[in-house]
């Protein structure tokens, strides 16, 4: 069943203002709006409870109190997951621990990445894709990993794409970027300071972006056209950007493999042409 999360945002594209305000509260306060009776929330969204009834009716449930009791359901679920598997490593932890842990959270990521990317937006990005004359990848750090990975993955298929390691000359290909072409930006935070420049300089162009952030309301993320979502548990501020690494690189695979299923045939020749043979292959 799909996450009642992404089916709210989901949603929003479509929703009118008074259900964005709803739609917004259930996302940004999903404990607190789930011990809300109908005339609460209504009070406040500053919407009426028949709106709302309207709102869960569109969403395919009975009403609000079968929202409401999914809403509990889902905010009881992600807590659970969070309290087991969010823990931090502690200097005291054994081998054994750190292997759970870091699996978990690894695996966490991945699950809710997944439960988090809409299938319309990712539709869209491989239009995008299949239209640009040039992709143009972004990203520093732990970020340029995923870039490098989606490059080669392009590569591989003779689809043009450019990518640098030096941010300065990032700025220049975000300044000589064409309406025709199409970005990628990967920045977990969606707040790294060089990527915004190259985020505005990309939209000033004209040219589609697409952000790979971690965090929805973030600056790059808000500018982008698209946002693939990764969904980690790792706090902001931390250097180790582990989960964040393998949710980006997992966004790199389904991009990639929804691109090339598009183009199935055509894709599959030129994967099997540009295969490197290793010495004992050859005949």
């Amino acid at each position: 069943m799909k996450s009642l999360f992404l089916l709210l945002q989901n949603y929003l594209r479509q929703a009118t203002e008074a259900e964005k305000e709803i739609l917004q509260y259930w996302l940004e306060h999903p404990e607190q709006s789930s011990r809300f009776n109908v005339r609460e929330l209504a009070a406040e969204t500053y919407t009426s409870p028949s709106s709302i009834i309207r709102l869960c009716q569109k969403l395919d449930f009975k009403g609000y109190k079968e929202l409401r009791a999914e809403l509990i359901y889902e905010t009881a679920l992600r807590k659970k997951e969070e309290q087991r598997e969010v823990e931090d490593l502690t200097k005291e932890d054994s081998l054994e621990a750190i292997i759970e842990k870091i699996s978990l959270r690894n695996i966490t990521s991945l699950k809710s990445t997944a439960q988090n990317l809409n299938p319309k937006d990712l539709s869209d990005c491989v239009d995008l894709l299949e239209k640009a004359r040039v992709v143009h990848l972004f990203g520093l750090g732990t970020s340029l990993l995923a870039a490098r990975d989606l490059s080669l993955k392009l590569v591989r298929i003779n689809r043009l794409c450019m990518i640098q390691d030096e941010w300065h000359v990032q700025l220049l290909m975000a300044k000589n970027i064409t309406a025709q072409d199409v970005a990628i930006l990967f920045s977990y935070s969606g707040m790294t300071n060089e990527m915004i420049q190259c985020a505005r300089l990309i939209k000033e162009s004209g040219a589609k972006l697409i952000s790979v952030c971690g965090f929805e309301k973030s600056t790059i993320a808000k500018m982008a056209d698209y946002n693939l979502p990764v969904v980690t548990n790792e706090h902001i501020f931390r250097s180790g950007a582990m989960s964040s690494r393998i949710a980006q690189l997992n966004v790199v695979d389904i991009l990639f493999t929804a691109f090339i299923n598009r183009n199935f045939e055509a894709s599959l020749q030129q994967v099997s042409k540009t295969h490197i043979l290793k010495e004992d292959e050859r005949v």
